[in-house]
């Protein structure tokens, strides 16, 4: 069976999970675009399949991948809505859960606890509730030897500031995903964002237009912004 490897740094997605104004909690996750970038890489485009079907009024999703004696190996999960679009929402939930399955992204199971204190977050009350104004990324990430569990880990806000590290005394000097200049992404993000605009026809003028910025610089507090905006656009009609 082909190996599936573990995430990178930039392929790993990270949101705030409980807000108390003590500090706020992360949370690691993939997106249902990672896993079908790696079941592309790994299988192939032809090699893996996905169907989705209801089952006591619950969406389920199997995902099959193809092995080397051309059998199907199938893995089955079930979605849970999302609070503003339900059907899409647990149809990308149970196709990411029935990833994990299939061993994609699994590692982020065995992540630490992670908690950042109010000084280093920046929380504010708007109607009453605690809100949190950062955004954060991985910055870093390595797993021991067979891949399976997280043994060190960096996460940084949209200022490329440190604001979490989890046993950095393992971190391999300059093997960190980030790049060193935090106004360059890295190239996989951006060609992550040259696919969106490719699928939504939004030109490069478009985008310097409506943010006010540049490609070539774009800081990763932009890039988020932007590749939020696209992901809420139709795809363009061929």
């Amino acid at each position: 069976m082909k190996k599936i490897r573990e995430l990178r740094a930039d392929e790993i997605e990270v949101r705030v999970g409980i807000v108390r104004r003590t500090g706020v909690s992360l949370l690691l996750y993939k997106d249902a675009r990672c896993d079908m970038n790696i079941l592309d890489e790994v299988f192939g485009i032809t090699g893996w399949k996905r169907h989705h079907e209801l089952i006591n009024g619950a969406l389920f999703c199997t995902v099959s991948i193809r092995d080397e004696n051309g059998e199907w190996i199938s893995k089955q999960d079930v979605g849970v809505e999302s609070y503003t679009e339900a059907v899409k929402g647990a149809a990308s939930d149970s196709f990411k859960r029935a990833c994990f399955n299939i061993g994609i992204g699994r590692e982020l199971y065995t992540a630490p606890f992670i908690w950042i204190p109010s000084d280093k977050v920046n929380i504010a009350e708007d109607n009453g509730k605690l809100k949190v104004k950062d955004s954060f990324h991985v910055s870093y990430i390595s797993y021991d030897e067979k891949g399976k569990v997280i043994r060190s880990l960096e996460i940084r806000n949209q200022k490329n500031e440190i604001v979490c590290q989890f046993n950095m005394e393992n971190k391999v000097p300059n093997q960190a995903s980030q790049p060193a200049n935090k106004n360059q992404l890295s190239d996989y993000r951006m060609k992550r964002l040259y696919d969106e605009m490719k699928r939504t026809g939004v030109t490069e003028q478009k985008i310097v237009e409506r943010f006010h910025v540049s490609l070539v610089n774009l800081t990763e507090r932009d890039y988020k912004r932007i590749m939020s905006a696209l992901k809420n656009t139709d795809t363009k009609v061929a």
